[in-house]
């Protein structure tokens, strides 16, 4: 066996060995903040006893708080965060794009702007609400599909339209908000924001089987996704069809990003940093479990910090995210200019 064969395979060993590390790291991380998260606030609870109130003891006043508040709290933060987070990785990696998270594409102001309508115009609740907004998404995922076309320019073509598609359900939104009463459009508005506040355990049990099903298959879609970046006509001689690959990825996010949204809204930022930033620690490698991780631990933290933060004063989580959102976007371009430099 020659050396160059050996080197390459020492170099892919090496490669594996990082991505176990970091993928460790990150989930050790989101486990010390789920801990956080559940065990930690106004009324702290030790490790012994939340073990004893999951296998069915009931603590007086702790259980109330723990298994109705905190703990729920915490396991959706990790589902919606892995499912955002993973959903924006695939797509901006399939897309080739950093900004092309399904937040930006309109995929999540679909779902939004379909349950907002709902909520606000309609008077719904519950499932119903869920429902028309996981349609919503699906709708505008079709769209994009749909004047998308084949080719190699279809990619360009689905982020112009799923960008005109946003501005537009943006304007859609802002109108229905202008004809709802006060106690509806507040309601309206901390749904849009981005909110963990009245999740249920039923809500966290259909989230989980989502995330179950559909992350593992994003995982093993997205491991292919890198021979669309040669082209159409190359992948389709390698003996990957593009465009049917493109539709189980967007299936696949849309998924993942609708049910999220129904749940708990649309959480700024996390779908939109989560793969730069997993990309990074990865030397530039897209990773959807790193990216899943750190989006549940983007959650995680957030939604601690907006119900503590303040004394007395509970924020949306979307709150949190979206005002850190902004100086990490901007720390990311910042440290992408400096490697280009580096790198000429």
């Amino acid at each position: 066996m020659s050396a160059a064969v050996l080197a390459v395979r020492e170099a892919r060993r090496g490669v594996h060995r990082r991505q176990r590390v970091l993928l460790v790291a990150l989930g050790a991380l989101v486990v010390g903040l789920f801990l956080v998260r559940a065990l930690l606030g106004d009324y702290r609870i030790s490790f012994v006893d939340g073990i004893r109130m999951v296998t069915g003891t009931t603590i007086p006043g702790a259980s109330f708080i723990f298994m109705e508040s905190t703990l729920p709290r915490a396991c959706m933060a990790v589902l919606a965060g892995a499912a955002f987070a993973s959903a924006g990785a695939a797509y901006q990696s399939m897309l080739r794009n950093p900004l092309a998270s399904p937040d930006v594409l309109g995929i999540t102001l679909g779902a939004s702007a379909a349950a907002v309508f709902a909520v606000v115009l309609l008077g719904w609740t519950g499932t119903p609400v869920a429902l028309v907004a996981f349609a919503g998404a699906v709708g505008v995922a079709a769209t994009i599909h749909g004047f998308a076309g084949r080719g190699g320019a279809a990619t360009g073509r689905m982020i112009l339209v799923g960008v005109g598609l946003a501005a537009v359900l943006s304007s859609v939104v802002h109108w229905v908000l202008l004809r709802a009463d006060v106690y509806r459009a507040q309601d309206a508005l901390v749904w849009l924001t981005g909110s963990l506040g009245s999740v249920s355990w039923s809500e966290i049990t259909r989230l989980a089987v989502v995330v179950a099903v559909a992350l593992p298959l994003l995982v093993v879609v997205t491991r292919q996704l890198g021979v669309l970046g040669l082209g159409d006509d190359l992948a389709a001689g390698l003996g990957v069809r593009a465009g049917r690959m493109r539709l189980v990825v967007t299936a696949l996010v849309v998924l993942l990003a609708a049910s999220a949204t129904a749940v708990c809204g649309p959480i700024a930022f996390v779908g939109f940093l989560s793969g730069p930033i997993a990309r990074r620690l990865s030397r530039g490698r897209t990773s959807v479990p790193a990216a899943a991780l750190v989006g549940a631990a983007m959650v995680l933290a957030a939604d601690h910090v907006s119900a503590y933060a303040v004394p007395g004063t509970a924020y949306p989580v979307g709150v949190v995210t979206g005002l850190a959102g902004a100086p990490v976007l901007v720390w990311l371009l910042v440290a992408g200019r400096r490697s280009l430099q580096e790198a000429s």
